[in-house]
């Protein structure tokens, strides 16, 4: 290397010229003017009042269900559906949980 001379990395003279021209700005992009969210005009509504007894109801129901049909020994409640009772219970636990997700 000659004398006077810095190294600024030690590469080829092409990458050297490349770090010498500035990098191009990007074009600033214009924004839309800000628009504010609309206002709800209805809140939301409380729950009619049967609602918590109905869900409380199903679910009880659903639960009693499949336990007395473990505890007659497949028996009850319904004898000739056998083992469709559970869906039975399982379905009532189901919308009755599932009312539970619209109770406000």
């Amino acid at each position: 290397m000659p004398a006077g001379q810095e190294s600024s990395g030690g590469g080829p003279p092409e990458a050297q010229r490349e770090r010498e021209h500035p990098m191009p700005e990007s074009r600033v992009r214009k924004q839309a003017a800000y628009t504010a969210p609309s206002v709800r005009s209805q809140a939301r509504k409380p729950s009619p009042r049967w609602w918590a007894p109905v869900m409380l109801g199903l679910m009880v129901l659903g639960l009693l269900w499949i336990v007395v049909f473990y505890i007659s020994q497949t028996s009850y409640p319904v004898p000739k559906i056998g083992n469709w009772n559970l869906a039975i219970g399982f379905g009532l636990l189901l919308v009755g949980f599932g009312m539970t997700t619209r109770w406000r």
